[in-house]
Protein backbone atom coordinates (compact mmCIF):
# COMPACT_ATOMS: atom_id res chain seq x y z
CA UNK A 1 0.00 0.00 0.00
CA UNK A 2 1.51 3.55 -1.01
CA UNK A 3 2.77 5.63 1.94
CA UNK A 4 0.51 8.19 1.06
CA UNK A 5 -2.27 6.42 2.25
CA UNK A 6 -1.19 5.81 5.52
CA UNK A 7 -0.25 9.83 5.60
CA UNK A 8 -3.41 10.79 4.35
CA UNK A 9 -5.09 8.26 6.25
CA UNK A 10 -3.22 9.77 9.77
CA UNK A 11 -3.84 13.32 8.72
CA UNK A 12 -7.30 12.84 9.04
CA UNK A 13 -6.99 11.08 12.51
CA UNK A 14 -5.00 14.11 13.54
CA UNK A 15 -7.76 16.22 12.51
CA UNK A 16 -10.77 14.48 13.96
CA UNK A 17 -8.63 14.25 17.09
CA UNK A 18 -8.33 17.82 17.93
CA UNK A 19 -12.15 17.73 17.77
CA UNK A 20 -12.07 14.69 19.85
CA UNK A 21 -9.15 16.64 22.25
CA UNK A 22 -12.06 19.93 22.21
CA UNK A 23 -14.78 17.05 23.28
CA UNK A 24 -12.58 15.96 26.21
CA UNK A 25 -10.77 19.34 27.23
CA UNK A 26 -14.70 20.05 28.77
CA UNK A 27 -14.33 17.16 30.82
CA UNK A 28 -10.91 17.85 31.86
CA UNK A 29 -11.64 21.44 32.87
CA UNK A 30 -14.68 20.38 34.94
CA UNK A 31 -12.85 18.21 36.95
CA UNK A 32 -9.47 19.25 37.07
CA UNK A 33 -12.00 22.56 38.60
CA UNK A 34 -14.71 21.22 40.57
CA UNK A 35 -13.55 17.94 41.10
CA UNK A 36 -16.95 16.55 40.08
CA UNK A 37 -16.94 13.93 36.93
CA UNK A 38 -19.45 14.62 34.14
CA UNK A 39 -20.66 11.31 33.47
CA UNK A 40 -23.03 13.30 31.05
CA UNK A 41 -20.14 14.88 28.91
CA UNK A 42 -21.58 12.68 25.96
CA UNK A 43 -25.08 13.19 26.42
CA UNK A 44 -24.42 17.19 26.23
CA UNK A 45 -22.81 17.04 23.32
CA UNK A 46 -25.29 14.80 21.24
CA UNK A 47 -27.61 17.68 22.42
CA UNK A 48 -25.04 20.54 20.67
CA UNK A 49 -25.26 18.13 17.73
CA UNK A 50 -28.98 17.73 17.63
CA UNK A 51 -29.34 21.71 18.06
CA UNK A 52 -27.09 22.33 14.97
CA UNK A 53 -28.87 19.51 12.87
CA UNK A 54 -32.28 21.55 13.81
CA UNK A 55 -30.67 25.00 13.04
CA UNK A 56 -29.52 23.32 9.87
CA UNK A 57 -32.77 21.67 9.07
CA UNK A 58 -34.72 24.88 8.91
CA UNK A 59 -32.85 27.42 8.35
CA UNK A 60 -29.56 26.37 6.29
CA UNK A 61 -27.48 27.79 9.21
CA UNK A 62 -23.99 26.56 8.35
CA UNK A 63 -22.70 24.55 12.06
CA UNK A 64 -19.45 26.18 12.20
CA UNK A 65 -21.44 29.29 11.39
CA UNK A 66 -23.66 28.34 14.51
CA UNK A 67 -20.53 27.03 16.62
CA UNK A 68 -20.46 30.21 19.38
CA UNK A 69 -24.47 30.29 19.86
CA UNK A 70 -24.25 26.17 20.32
CA UNK A 71 -21.65 26.83 22.55
CA UNK A 72 -23.54 29.74 24.54
CA UNK A 73 -26.62 27.14 25.00
CA UNK A 74 -24.75 24.44 26.17
CA UNK A 75 -23.18 26.94 28.94
CA UNK A 76 -26.15 28.03 29.90
CA UNK A 77 -27.44 24.43 30.29
CA UNK A 78 -23.81 24.10 32.26
CA UNK A 79 -24.00 26.58 34.55
CA UNK A 80 -27.87 26.00 35.30
CA UNK A 81 -26.48 22.15 35.95
CA UNK A 82 -23.65 23.35 38.47
CA UNK A 83 -25.62 26.16 40.22
CA UNK A 84 -28.89 24.08 40.81
CA UNK A 85 -27.99 20.37 40.97
CA UNK A 86 -24.84 19.49 41.24
CA UNK A 87 -23.80 21.94 43.91
CA UNK A 88 -26.06 20.10 46.59
CA UNK A 89 -24.25 16.89 46.23
CA UNK A 90 -20.58 18.69 45.92
CA UNK A 91 -20.01 17.39 49.75
CA UNK A 92 -21.87 13.90 49.04
CA UNK A 93 -20.17 10.75 48.37
CA UNK A 94 -19.09 10.11 45.35
CA UNK A 95 -21.14 7.29 44.49
CA UNK A 96 -23.90 9.97 45.01
CA UNK A 97 -22.79 12.10 42.53
CA UNK A 98 -21.95 9.34 40.10
CA UNK A 99 -25.89 7.97 40.49
CA UNK A 100 -26.91 11.88 39.92
CA UNK A 101 -25.02 12.30 36.63
CA UNK A 102 -25.48 9.08 35.37
CA UNK A 103 -29.32 9.70 35.77
CA UNK A 104 -29.01 13.03 34.27
CA UNK A 105 -27.57 11.29 31.33
CA UNK A 106 -30.46 8.69 30.55
CA UNK A 107 -32.73 11.16 30.78
CA UNK A 108 -30.98 13.16 27.94
CA UNK A 109 -30.92 10.36 26.29
CA UNK A 110 -34.24 9.18 25.95
CA UNK A 111 -35.50 12.99 25.99
CA UNK A 112 -33.71 12.97 22.98
CA UNK A 113 -35.37 9.98 21.54
CA UNK A 114 -38.73 11.07 22.17
CA UNK A 115 -37.71 14.69 20.50
CA UNK A 116 -35.59 13.30 17.17
CA UNK A 117 -36.32 9.53 17.09
CA UNK A 118 -33.71 6.63 16.68
CA UNK A 119 -32.72 7.63 13.24
CA UNK A 120 -29.43 8.92 12.26
CA UNK A 121 -29.35 12.42 10.95
CA UNK A 122 -26.48 14.97 9.74
CA UNK A 123 -25.62 18.02 7.98
CA UNK A 124 -24.56 18.30 4.11
CA UNK A 125 -23.48 21.50 3.72
CA UNK A 126 -21.92 23.34 0.27
CA UNK A 127 -18.29 21.48 1.55
CA UNK A 128 -19.04 18.75 2.09
CA UNK A 129 -17.45 16.76 -0.50
CA UNK A 130 -14.68 19.16 -1.16
CA UNK A 131 -11.05 18.09 -0.57
CA UNK A 132 -7.69 19.97 -0.82
CA UNK A 133 -4.83 18.91 -2.85
CA UNK A 134 -0.97 18.89 -1.66
CA UNK A 135 1.03 16.69 -3.93
CA UNK A 136 -0.20 13.40 -3.61
CA UNK A 137 -2.29 14.31 -0.27
CA UNK A 138 -6.44 14.66 -0.71
CA UNK A 139 -7.41 16.23 2.27
CA UNK A 140 -10.78 16.20 3.52
CA UNK A 141 -11.91 20.20 3.62
CA UNK A 142 -14.80 19.05 5.94
CA UNK A 143 -11.89 17.74 8.47
CA UNK A 144 -9.64 20.61 7.92
CA UNK A 145 -12.14 23.21 8.65
CA UNK A 146 -13.27 21.18 11.76
CA UNK A 147 -9.73 20.90 13.03
CA UNK A 148 -8.96 24.61 12.82
CA UNK A 149 -11.90 25.42 14.33
CA UNK A 150 -11.52 23.32 17.16
CA UNK A 151 -7.92 24.84 17.74
CA UNK A 152 -9.24 28.23 17.76
CA UNK A 153 -12.48 27.09 20.20
CA UNK A 154 -9.27 25.56 22.40
CA UNK A 155 -6.80 28.22 21.74
CA UNK A 156 -9.55 30.87 23.12
CA UNK A 157 -10.35 28.66 26.44
CA UNK A 158 -6.70 28.08 27.18
CA UNK A 159 -6.03 32.45 26.72
CA UNK A 160 -9.12 32.86 29.16
CA UNK A 161 -7.51 30.95 32.17
CA UNK A 162 -4.21 32.62 31.46
CA UNK A 163 -5.05 36.25 30.93
CA UNK A 164 -8.46 36.92 32.65
CA UNK A 165 -8.83 37.69 35.92
CA UNK A 166 -11.81 35.23 35.79
CA UNK A 167 -10.19 32.77 34.70
CA UNK A 168 -7.14 33.33 37.25
CA UNK A 169 -9.56 33.03 40.20
CA UNK A 170 -10.86 29.81 38.54
CA UNK A 171 -7.65 28.34 38.48
CA UNK A 172 -7.00 29.45 42.18
CA UNK A 173 -10.23 27.74 43.31
CA UNK A 174 -8.67 24.18 41.86
CA UNK A 175 -5.37 24.97 43.70
CA UNK A 176 -6.65 25.69 46.69
CA UNK A 177 -9.97 25.60 47.44
CA UNK A 178 -9.86 27.19 51.22
CA UNK A 179 -7.35 29.86 50.16
CA UNK A 180 -10.45 31.20 47.93
CA UNK A 181 -12.50 31.00 50.11
CA UNK A 182 -10.86 32.98 52.74
CA UNK A 183 -9.61 35.69 50.24
CA UNK A 184 -13.56 36.24 49.47
CA UNK A 185 -13.94 34.43 46.22
CA UNK A 186 -17.33 33.66 45.09
CA UNK A 187 -16.46 29.34 44.99
CA UNK A 188 -19.95 28.55 43.74
CA UNK A 189 -20.63 31.16 40.72
CA UNK A 190 -16.64 30.21 39.96
CA UNK A 191 -17.65 26.48 39.75
CA UNK A 192 -21.05 27.38 38.21
CA UNK A 193 -18.59 29.28 35.62
CA UNK A 194 -16.54 26.17 35.03
CA UNK A 195 -18.99 23.75 34.70
CA UNK A 196 -20.32 26.04 31.58
CA UNK A 197 -17.35 26.42 30.39
CA UNK A 198 -16.48 22.69 29.95
CA UNK A 199 -20.33 22.57 28.50
CA UNK A 200 -19.15 25.33 25.92
CA UNK A 201 -16.31 23.28 24.90
CA UNK A 202 -18.58 19.93 24.48
CA UNK A 203 -21.26 22.27 23.00
CA UNK A 204 -18.75 23.45 20.61
CA UNK A 205 -17.33 20.15 19.68
CA UNK A 206 -20.36 19.10 19.24
CA UNK A 207 -21.31 21.34 16.77
CA UNK A 208 -17.97 20.69 14.43
CA UNK A 209 -18.42 16.97 14.99
CA UNK A 210 -21.86 16.82 13.54
CA UNK A 211 -19.75 17.80 9.98
CA UNK A 212 -17.94 14.25 10.27
CA UNK A 213 -20.09 11.89 11.97
CA UNK A 214 -23.56 11.04 12.05
CA UNK A 215 -25.92 11.42 15.25
CA UNK A 216 -28.43 8.75 17.17
CA UNK A 217 -29.28 9.54 20.25
CA UNK A 218 -27.16 6.32 22.27
CA UNK A 219 -23.87 8.42 20.34
CA UNK A 220 -23.54 10.03 23.79
CA UNK A 221 -22.59 7.23 26.16
CA UNK A 222 -19.98 5.91 23.57
CA UNK A 223 -18.37 9.48 23.30
CA UNK A 224 -18.63 9.80 27.11
CA UNK A 225 -16.74 6.97 27.56
CA UNK A 226 -14.25 8.32 24.65
CA UNK A 227 -13.46 11.45 26.57
CA UNK A 228 -12.53 9.38 29.95
CA UNK A 229 -9.92 7.69 27.85
CA UNK A 230 -8.85 10.22 26.29
CA UNK A 231 -8.53 12.31 29.50
CA UNK A 232 -6.66 9.90 31.33
CA UNK A 233 -4.30 9.66 28.75
CA UNK A 234 -3.57 12.89 28.14
CA UNK A 235 -3.41 13.19 32.06
CA UNK A 236 -6.43 14.07 35.10
CA UNK A 237 -7.15 17.99 34.58
CA UNK A 238 -4.21 18.91 31.90
CA UNK A 239 -5.86 20.88 29.52
CA UNK A 240 -2.68 20.51 27.18
CA UNK A 241 -3.00 16.72 27.65
CA UNK A 242 -6.75 16.68 26.28
CA UNK A 243 -5.84 17.66 23.24
CA UNK A 244 -2.58 15.60 23.32
CA UNK A 245 -4.73 12.29 24.00
CA UNK A 246 -7.61 13.55 21.79
CA UNK A 247 -4.87 13.72 18.60
CA UNK A 248 -3.44 10.35 19.72
CA UNK A 249 -6.77 8.63 20.12
CA UNK A 250 -7.75 10.42 16.60
CA UNK A 251 -4.60 9.09 15.14
CA UNK A 252 -4.57 5.51 16.10
CA UNK A 253 -8.24 5.24 15.40
CA UNK A 254 -7.70 6.32 11.76
CA UNK A 255 -4.80 3.75 11.00
CA UNK A 256 -6.70 0.94 13.01
CA UNK A 257 -9.31 1.18 10.59
CA UNK A 258 -7.05 1.13 7.43
CA UNK A 259 -4.55 -1.53 8.83
CA UNK A 260 -7.65 -4.06 10.31
CA UNK A 261 -11.08 -3.15 10.42
CA UNK A 262 -13.24 -0.29 11.42
CA UNK A 263 -14.84 -2.24 14.12
CA UNK A 264 -11.06 -2.61 15.71
CA UNK A 265 -10.89 1.16 16.94
CA UNK A 266 -11.96 0.97 20.07
CA UNK A 267 -9.72 -2.03 20.88
CA UNK A 268 -6.75 0.07 19.92
CA UNK A 269 -8.25 2.89 21.84
CA UNK A 270 -8.26 0.59 24.82
CA UNK A 271 -5.27 -0.60 24.70
CA UNK A 272 -3.06 3.05 24.61
CA UNK A 273 -5.29 3.58 27.78
CA UNK A 274 -3.82 0.31 29.37
CA UNK A 275 -0.65 0.73 28.23
CA UNK A 276 -0.93 4.50 29.99
CA UNK A 277 -2.18 3.07 32.99
CA UNK A 278 0.87 0.56 32.90
CA UNK A 279 3.43 2.67 32.73
CA UNK A 280 2.42 6.37 33.58
CA UNK A 281 -0.66 6.10 35.57
CA UNK A 282 -0.56 10.19 36.10
CA UNK A 283 -1.00 10.26 32.13
CA UNK A 284 1.20 11.79 29.29
CA UNK A 285 1.32 14.90 30.56
CA UNK A 286 -0.23 14.86 34.32
CA UNK A 287 1.31 15.43 37.52
CA UNK A 288 2.57 12.81 39.77
CA UNK A 289 0.63 12.89 43.37
CA UNK A 290 3.72 14.52 45.84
Amino acid sequence: MPAEIYLNVAISGLLTGLVYGLMALGLSVIFGVVRVVNFAHGEMMTIAMYLAVALFASFKLDPLLMLLPIAGVLFLLGYAMQNWLITPFINRPEHAQFMLLIAVAIIMVNGLLIVFGPDAQNVQTSYSFDSFAIGPLIIDATKVYAGLAAIVVAAALFAFFKFSLTGKAIRACADNYTGALVVGLDVRRLYALTFGLGAACVGAAGAILVLIIDVTPPLGPAFTLLAFIIVIVGGLGSMPGALLGGVLIGVTEALAGLLFTPSAKSMFAFAILVLVLLFRPEGIMGKRAS
